[in-house]
């Protein structure tokens, strides 16, 4: 198959016109959050070193740090990254503070096409202002947040009988979120194998960025919107709208229904562990750690499931992912400029995958054999098209932690009602727009 072809290409890429004198060799600096895409990664670029004769190092920082370490550094104006990956949330930020290379005259001279990386990607991980001809990076790390379950005890005979029995349906991969709350709570406190288990794990951390990560999956499966018109920044209607205030009660109700004990500021980390040690029979999470659910000797293999994060009024996924940069700031924008150019490479996006990134080349997501080349990728082409993003604003740290508050406080620490929360978080954004000269 094409798809095959492709990977068995990558290895035998060779001179590419990237292969420089040693004399002129520079040590590059990438710098990302500490993950398992990140060891990828690592793996993938000691051909770019081969060919190039540069050396790559690395700066991965644990996700709960990530975002404080990396714009302290760019904010500061500090040389330690030549290239970047950075959050989405980030480029309107990394535009309007010159801390991002700006990348059109370099794909232009290159022959560098976004049209050949996935629009959403292009939209969400390269543009500022959004949707502009302006690019801040290549996409490069393709995410969404999805769910992954455990298929042998869904299979079980005894166990799909009772679900039969206490709801009247089949048990199976759940089409909506309401089916999804259904099945966790047929779950939670239930005894398998000598063990109390529980329904799923969800986000509920916040101090970083968990809870909002986590309740948008509701909302934006409910219809969510930040403005009543794209850019006006006008929000009273879309982010306190009726199917809002919906949402955030059903997470709340999740939360409180089916979720393990004490589960009160879980992010990643905390729903990966308790999907391995048995706890729960479904988890929400990022598609990057699914190629390592998989393989895992315990839970993975015949053993797991994935499913889309399945709609409500409308198809949805909260979007992950990033694009990779050159920072402004970089003694060695050439050679970090090679590594762009390197990557961007149709038959490198190919190993990318192969090693357990997540390629956004349109090469790599429309082959006909992409579908069926990992147990999740069509779950992630899926998610892919109908993804959402927070706000990009330059601002977004800011709008960020304010959300966190409001979602926490709600859903978790029982104050107040849900629309008493998105009321008070509009009172949030607005100030911060105010501040910023938007409204």
């Amino acid at each position: 198959m094409k798809f095959a072809k492709l990977l068995a290409a990558s290895a035998l890429v060779a001179g590419t016109g990237l292969a420089v004198p040693a004399a002129q060799a520079d040590e590059l600096t990438l710098c990302w959050a500490a993950w398992d895409p990140a060891n990828a990664l690592v793996e993938l670029s000691k051909e770019f070193e081969a060919q190039s004769g540069h050396t790559m190092n690395f700066e991965f920082v644990p996700w709960p740090n990530f975002a404080d370490r990396m714009l302290n550094e760019l904010n500061s104006g500090g040389k330690l990254c030549d290239l970047l990956i950075g959050d989405s949330q980030w480029i309107g930020g990394g535009a309007e503070n010159g801390h991002y290379v700006k990348l059109n005259d370099f794909f232009d001279k290159e022959g560098i096409s976004m049209d050949d990386f996935a629009p959403a990607t292009v939209y969400a991980y390269s543009t500022w202002p959004k949707g502009t001809p302006n690019y801040y990076a290549l996409p490069a790390m393709g995410d969404a947040n999805g769910w992954f379950y455990r298929r042998d005890w869904f299979e079980r005979d005894d166990i799909k009988k009772a679900y039969m029995d206490a709801t009247g349906q089949e048990l199976r991969e759940p089409q909506t979120q309401k089916e999804l709350l259904q099945i966790a709570q047929f779950f939670q406190g239930r005894e398998i194998d000598g063990q109390t288990r529980y329904g799923a794990a969800i986000f509920t951390e916040r101090g970083s960025e968990g809870i909002t990560m986590g309740a948008t999956g509701a909302l934006y499966a409910w219809g969510f919107q930040y403005e009543t018109e794209p850019g006006t920044y006008q929000m009273d209607g879309a982010v306190n709208s009726p199917e809002a205030v919906e949402a955030l009660e059903f997470y709340k109700e999740f939360y409180k229904t089916a979720t393990p004990p004490g589960y009160t500021d879980s992010y990643m980390e905390q729903g990966l562990d308790a999907f391995k040690s048995g706890q729960v029979a479904m988890a929400m999470n990022w598609f990057a750690f699914f190629p390592g659910l998989y393989q895992d000797p315990d839970v993975g293999g015949d053993k797991i499931g994935f499913f889309v994060n399945p709609a409500q009024n409308k198809a949805a996924s909260t979007l992950g992912g990033q694009g990779i940069s050159v920072v402004a700031y970089s003694d060695k924008q050439e050679a970090a400029l090679e590594y762009i150019k390197w990557f961007a490479q149709p038959d490198v996006q190919a190993k990318w995958w192969a090693l357990g990134g997540y390629s956004c080349h349109v090469s790599v997501l429309n082959d006909p054999g992409f579908k069926d080349s990992q147990p999740f990728a069509a779950d992630f082409l899926e998610a892919m098209g109908g993804v959402q993003d927070f706000w990009q604003e330059p601002a977004y740290a800011e709008l960020l932690l304010a959300m966190q508050k409001r979602l926490h406080d709600y859903v978790v620490a029982d104050i107040g009602t849900a629309q008493e929360a998105l009321d008070k978080l509009i009172e949030d954004w607005t100030e911060t727009f105010e501040d910023e000269g938007k409204l």
